[in-house]
């Protein structure tokens, strides 16, 4: 595990951004998709219903990097490579009402879908390359 720099903290904590997540396909091809996320406990979390792309690609263990931009300045963001050390089901719906929260400012999440079964699943940031 590595730690996040300092001065690039307020890019997980307190601004408002979306990272980038790349995932690697079975077949060995890159996908990648912007989603909502937290950091708690050194480890980022995001959340996506069972059975999309990025879900079918992060098992534990899995490798996966991200790009957070500071939204006030494009040439300022944090690359972090991780892998993927815990996913569960377990307040899977509550973590995106969180999220909702954070990025919408709603207490809940406008597009909930009864049939989703929401998935968190812990990162753990494992290399760091930042600019700016």
């Amino acid at each position: 595990m590595t730690d996040i720099p300092a001065a690039f903290l307020d890019l997980l904590t307190t601004k408002v951004t979306l990272a980038h997540l790349a995932t690697t396909m079975a077949d060995g091809s890159p996908q990648v998709t912007p989603v909502w996320f937290d950091y708690t406990n050194g480890r980022i979390r995001v959340n996506t219903a069972k059975g999309r792309v990025k879900a079918r690609n992060m098992a534990e263990g899995a490798r996966v990097a991200l790009s957070i931009v500071d939204p006030a300045n494009a040439y300022r963001y944090i690359q972090i490579r991780g892998t993927v050390v815990h996913v569960t089901e377990t307040g899977g719906a509550a973590h995106i009402d969180s999220l909702a929260k954070k990025y919408l400012g709603k207490d809940v999440y406008p597009w909930h879908n009864a049939k989703d079964i929401r998935t968190i699943f812990e990162i753990e940031p494992n290399a760091t390359q930042t600019m700016g």
